[in-house]
C-alpha cells in the first residue's frame, strides 16, 4: 500500500517582512521547506509533491531534484492548495499525507503514527490533533459520544462550551488517497476570505457516516507553525535543544548547551567536550575526545580524534588525530593539519597542508603551502603566493626551521633541515641543510662560512 506526501508552501508570508520567501528562511543552517521534504522521504519512496506559489523559481532551485512541485498560481486556501496536488497523484497512492513547508518541527515517528492508524481505520481522514491551554488560534476538535471526530470548529466561530476544549486542530491530515480526490473539489467556499478549507473535508466525511480519527499529540512545540521571526526563534530553540540532547545521550559534554550550535548535519564523537558559544555546521565529523571552543565555528571540516580548537574559524579544511588550533586561528578552505601538528594564535592557512608534528606556533600565514614533517615555521612567517595574476606554491620540506619573519616569494622551495634567518626574504630555492638570510636572502650552505649567491 504506497504513501504520498503533499507539502503545503505556496504562502506568501508576509508576517516575515521580508523579500526571501518563507519556507526558505533557514533553520538550523537549512531552509524550512528541506527539513518538511527530509521528513517526508522518511515516510515514502515516492517523491514529495511541494504546492509552490510566491517565489516559485527560487524554491524550485532550493529543493532541486526528486521533488514534484505543482503551482497554486492563486492562494485560495489549503483544500485549493491540495487540489493542485491531483493531476500529479491521482491513482498513484492509496493514501496522501498532507503537512506544511512552515512546520519543520513535526517528527517523521509522529507522521507515521498518523498513517499507521490510518492504515486502519475505516473512514477516509485521520487528522493530527493537540492537547493544550494555549489554543493559539486553532480550531477545536468536537468529539461524538463514541469519542471519534464529530467537527472542527473555527475558533472566530466557537461557542463558549466550544472555546473550552483543549484539543486543538494541528491541521495534519492523512486521507484514503481516492475519497480525497473525489471530495477536494467539492470543498464549499469560505467566506469572509473566499478560500477553501481542508477542515471541511472533516464534515464531509462525518455528514457522509464516515468515521474521522485523530492522532493526539502532546508536544506543542513539534506542531510551531512559522509565521513570523518571533516563531522562527522560538524552532530554532526546540531544535537545537533536540540536537544537543542527541548527541549528550551519546556521550558528548556540553558545558553550557543553551549557546551550544550544532548543525542536524554535524557527527560528533564520544567523550568529546563543546565549550559555550561554539558553532558547528555544515557536513562538520568531529571525532572522539576532542576539546572544541569557547569562540569558535566550524563548518563542512572533517577533527580527528583528540584534537583541540580553541577561539577559532575551520572551514572546509581537515585536522588529522592530535591536531590543535588557537586561539584565534583561521584554516581555510584546503587546509589540513596532519597528526600532531600545531597551529597557535592568530596562524592562518589556506589551500596548505601542514606535515605530522610540524608547529607554526603565532602569527604567521601559509597559502598554497605544503610542509613537511617536524617543521617549525617562525612568527611572522607569510607565503608570498599571489603575483597579482595567479597563485603560487611554496614547498618547506622535513624538519626545515623558517626564521620569523620570513617572507617566501613563491614559488620556492626550502629544502630538508634547511634555515632562514629572521627577516629573511627569500625569492629562491634554498638546498637541503642550508641557511638562508638578508633581503634579498643569501644562501650559506652546510659546512660553509660564507656564500654572497642570492638565493
Amino acid at each position: 500500500m504506497s504513501l504520498a506526501v503533499v507539502i503545503l508552501g505556496a504562502g506568501e508570508g508576509t508576517r516575515m517582512k521580508s523579500d526571501l520567501p518563507k519556507v526558505l528562511h533557514p533553520l538550523g543552517g537549512q531552509p524550512l521547506v528541506v527539513h518538511a521534504l527530509d521528513t517526508a522521504r522518511k515516510l515514502t519512496d515516492l517523491p514529495p509533491v511541494l504546492v509552490v506559489g510566491h517565489g516559485k523559481e527560487a524554491v524550485e532551485d532550493v529543493v532541486g531534484d526528486g521533488v514534484t512541485t505543482v503551482e497554486q498560481a492563486e492562494q485560495l486556501g489549503t483544500g485549493h492548495a491540495v487540489l493542485q496536488a491531483r493531476e500529479a497523484l491521482r491513482g498513484r497512492a492509496d493514501r496522501v499525507l498532507v503537512s506544511y513547508a512552515d512546520m519543520p518541527l513535526l517528527r517523521a515517528e509522529t507522521l507515521g503514527e498518523l498513517v499507521g492508524r490510518q492504515r486502519k481505520n475505516p473512514g477516509p481522514i485521520t487528522m493530527l490533533s493537540l492537547i493544550q491551554d494555549n489554543p493559539r488560534g486553532f480550531g477545536r476538535v468536537v468529539r461524538n459520544e463514541h469519542g471519534g471526530v464529530a467537527a472542527i470548529v473555527e475558533e472566530a466561530v466557537a461557542t463558549p462550551e466550544e472555546l473550552a476544549i483543549r484539543e486543538l486542530n494541528a491541521g495534519v491530515y492523512c486521507f484514503d488517497g481516492p475519497w480525497l480526490w473525489d471530495h477536494v473539489d467539492q470543498i464549499p467556499l469560505s467566506l469572509p476570505k473566499e478560500e477553501y478549507y481542508l477542515t471541511d473535508l472533516v464534515g464531509m466525511a462525518v455528514d457522509e457516516g464516515s468515521k474521522v480519527e485523530a492522532v493526539v499529540s502532546r508536544d506543542a512545540d513539534e506542531l510551531l507553525g512559522i509565521n513570523n521571526r518571533v516563531h522562527l526563534a522560538e524552532a530554532e530553540r526546540v531544535l537545537r535543544q533536540r540536537i544537543n540532547e542527541r548527541w549528550m545521550r551519546a556521550g558528548v559534554t556540553m558545558v553550557d548547551p543553551a549557546t551550544t550550535y550544532v548543525g542536524p548535519d554535524v557527527t560528533l564523537g564520544r567523550d568529546t567536550t563543546l565549550h559555550p558559544n561554539t558553532h558547528l555546521r555544515g557536513q562538520t565529523v568531529v571525532g572522539e575526545a576532542c576539546v572544541i571552543g569557547p569562540n569558535t565555528v566550524i563548518e563542512d571540516s572533517e577533527i580527528g580524534d583528540g584534537c583541540r580548537v580553541t577561539a577559532s574559524v575551520v572551514e572546509e579544511a581537515v585536522m588529522e588525530d592530535g591536531s590543535d588550533i588557537g586561539p584565534f586561528g583561521h584554516l581555510r578552505r584546503g587546509a589540513r593539519l596532519c597528526e600532531g601538528a600545531h597551529v597557535g594564535n592568530f596562524g592562518e592557512l589556506k589551500q596548505s597542508t601542514l606535515g605530522p608534528g610540524a608547529k607554526m606556533g603565532h602569527f604567521s600565514y601559509l597559502g598554497d603551502a605544503d610542509v613537511g614533517s617536524g617543521a617549525n615555521i617562525g612568527a611572522g612567517t607569510i607565503t608570498c603566493n599571489y603575483d597579482g595574476e595567479s597563485k603560487h606554491p611554496t614547498v618547506i620540506e622535513e624538519g626545515a626551521f623558517i626564521g620569523s619573519d620570513t617572507m617566501l616569494v613563491a614559488p620556492v622551495r626550502v629544502g630538508k633541515g634547511a634555515k632562514t634567518g629572521a627577516g629573511a626574504v627569500v625569492t629562491r630555492d634554498v638546498p637541503p641543510g642550508a641557511l638562508a638570510y638578508g633581503v634579498p636572502a643569501r644562501v650559506r650552505k652546510k659546512d660553509e662560512a660564507t656564500d654572497d649567491d642570492q638565493v
